[in-house]
């Protein structure tokens, strides 16, 4: 039987009673496409097609990734797998979701990576 080792991140979830389905529900929420996100893109490619001397104004807001969490990297998270920075950072920004819902402070990634 391998022996698993509890990570940081596990110990966090655990100590707080998060259910790992409600950080990816969480993580859907947050970085799903919506259309404001894709006009913002639409934008930014008319406008990069159009540089020269009719370049209109530059578009400045920063659309969601649209890249939400998945199982697989949340097991990794677990487990002590390796994980992307942005695939931490979506983790994080998951997890502050729920624990503003809960009432509780926000953390930062540091704490629990």
């Amino acid at each position: 039987m391998a022996e698993t080792k509890e990570t940081k991140f596990a110990a966090f979830i655990a100590s707080k009673k998060l259910d790992p389905r409600r950080i990816l529900s969480a993580s859907r929420k947050l970085e799903g496409l919506r259309p404001e996100d894709r006009t913002i893109r639409l934008n930014k490619r008319r406008a990069r097609a159009a540089e020269g001397p009719e370049a209109g104004t530059k578009e400045t807001r920063k659309p969601r990734s649209g890249r939400p969490v998945t199982y697989r990297a949340l097991q990794a998270a677990l487990t002590g797998g390796p994980l992307s920075g942005p695939t931490k950072t979506r983790i994080v920004r998951a997890l502050n979701l729920l624990l503003d819902q809960k009432k509780q402070g926000s953390i930062e990634l540091r704490a629990i990576f």
